[in-house]
């Protein structure tokens, strides 16, 4: 069968739980591109039910193939990077290809790099595709002859898109090279361009108001190094409290550890709340994160004029003027973090200055469209495909 001349695959590799931040970008760029006529196909995982996010994509005009679950990417990158035969989802993605035969692939992951066996089923086919790239971690290495095959494969790709500098840079350090067809694009927020909740009042005896928002998962969120940083004593007759907002796999631990650390009454996990909800109650974000992409949670804050606390990882020094619109924790441990959250207690009535000056670093980096600039880029190399 005959390659549609305009025909969009994306492929969805993110296996972890029904939907999470990095599946934004593609499935919101799907949509407009549906909107704009083009046809569209994408490949996810089977869950039960699907997310009500992935039934909109397919009642809205996305040519939907669910893989079943036994096709799942559970495994660690390095891990199912290793295996020396072809995974099962390779094969449903063939499948795909096959029936539908595009002009550009664009393969969506939640780490930094999507598995190397799809790149290679591209390459072999003579499929064009592209990458998009979210997290990465400092011990995501890969063996010499995995690092080798993604050379060749993605020195092939139209594009390679990452949401940070700072995680395409750790890609090429990663495979050992150097990614001349990279690009760093910006993923969407869940925010009006406009908006602008007030600085909400202190709490009783002075509280300032800390938010953690995020999945509940330590691992990559680092919320146990948060409680183990808050647990210092000099915090105990501070006026704070610390509301965490998000669900995940892991809450009941944290609430334990939280009750461990003596923390129970300064604590509260509140769930999912939406944004500007969040930002009308409390002063600051803090992100303790181990490793991350470029947060929609952090722009999100910037954008309602809330400094941040935050890790250097990932892309976060990219948004963060420490000092001026927030602060770096040098590393992701609790003693960073103390120090981090230090330099914000002693400068604690400076914070609204301080969101005000994050707001307009936010709006000066982040384009005004970010899903039609990407559908732009997408569509550019699918017309330069058709000519």
């Amino acid at each position: 069968m005959e390659p549609s001349r305009n025909r969009l695959v994306f492929v969805s590799t993110m296996a972890g739980e029904p939907w999470g931040g990095s599946e934004e970008l593609w499935s919101r760029t799907a949509l407009d591109l549906v909107s704009q006529g083009f046809p569209v196909s994408a490949s996810v995982l089977e869950w039960s039910p699907l997310h009500p996010r992935v039934l909109d994509l397919r009642a809205r005009g996305v040519d939907l193939w669910a893989r079943p679950q036994w096709y799942s990417l559970r495994r660690h990158p390095w891990d199912r990077l290793m295996s020396r035969g072809k995974d099962r989802t390779t094969y449903a993605v063939a499948r795909l290809i096959a029936a539908r035969p595009p002009a550009l692939v664009v393969f969506s992951e939640g780490g930094p790099l999507p598995p190397v066996d799809l790149l290679e089923l591209c390459v072999a086919q003579g499929v064009r595709f592209a990458t998009i790239g979210h997290a990465n971690w400092d011990w995501g290495w890969y063996s010499d002859n995995i690092a080798e095959r993604y050379r060749a494969a993605l020195a092939v790709a139209r594009r390679c898109y990452f949401v940070s500098r700072g995680n395409l840079h750790a890609a090429e350090k990663q495979i050992g090279g150097e990614l001349l067809n990279a690009e760093v694009v910006w993923n969407p927020v869940n925010l009006p361009p406009d908006a602008s909740p007030p600085w909400p009042p202190l709490g009783p005896g002075g509280e300032l108001r800390l938010a953690c928002v995020g999945r509940l998962h330590p691992p990559s969120k680092g919320q146990d190094i948060l409680f183990e940083a808050l647990a210092q004593p000099q915090w105990r007759e501070r006026p704070w409290r610390l509301y965490l907002y998000g669900e995940g796999p892991i809450r009941r631990s944290l609430e334990r550890l939280a009750q461990r650390l003596g923390l129970v009454d300064r604590a509260v996990f509140a769930g999912f709340a939406p944004v500007e909800k969040i930002w009308a109650d409390n002063h600051v974000l803090v992100m303790p994160s181990r490793y991350e992409g470029l947060p929609l949670a952090m722009v999100e804050a910037m954008l309602c004029a809330r400094p941040v606390v935050a890790t250097d990882v990932a892309g976060h020094a990219e948004v963060i003027d420490d000092g001026v619109t927030g602060f770096l924790a040098a590393a992701p441990t609790a003693g960073s973090i103390a120090e981090a959250l230090e330099r914000l207690w002693a400068r604690r009535g400076e914070a609204q200055d301080m969101g005000k000056a994050g707001a307009q670093r936010i709006r000066r980096l982040v384009p005004a469209n970010p899903i039609r600039l990407f559908s732009d880029k997408l569509k550019e190399l699918v017309e330069t495909v058709a000519l």
